[in-house]
């Protein structure tokens, strides 16, 4: 086998490999409707919101852009919260920076987190500090 011929099978290899590879990664899209009743316990409570994300598997990298109004008063908090199902709560598995609605960034994510989103075992929550607990939450779904 020559340098040519060798180099050449390297090269289909490695372009059939990258292919292989961006045939798998999906953009999943993910949502969740934020709301008091959604809290554990429940809130009365007029806020309402709305996270919107994208899961980039290629990259790990989430997308979200989280909406919401009606608060008891200013955030003091908000973050992506689990693993966990709808019916407990979890600790923190990314903090958002920024507080004001509408609330958007990107976060890399480990494996584990991905599994737990993907799972529905994340949630989105809002904290006041009249609900330091947390004034709305919505589990994300796909």
């Amino acid at each position: 086998m020559t340098i040519r011929s060798l180099l050449a099978s390297t090269l289909t290899i490695a372009a059939a490999t990258m292919f292989a590879a961006a045939a798998h990664a999906e953009m999943i899209s993910l949502s969740a409707e934020l709301s008091g009743k959604n809290e554990v316990p429940p809130l009365d409570g007029s806020a309402t919101g709305m996270a919107e994300a994208t899961l980039d598997t290629d990259t790990r990298t989430l997308t979200y852009k989280i909406t919401y109004e009606g608060l008891s008063g200013p955030v003091i908090g908000s973050h992506l919260h689990g693993p966990v199902g709808a019916d407990a709560n979890a600790g923190i598995l990314i903090p958002f920076i920024v507080s004001e609605s509408p609330i958007e960034g990107t976060a890399e994510l480990t494996e584990e987190q991905i599994g737990s989103i993907l799972d529905g075992l994340s949630y989105v929550n809002i904290h006041t500090d009249l609900h330091p607990g947390g004034e709305m939450r919505g589990q994300l779904q796909r």
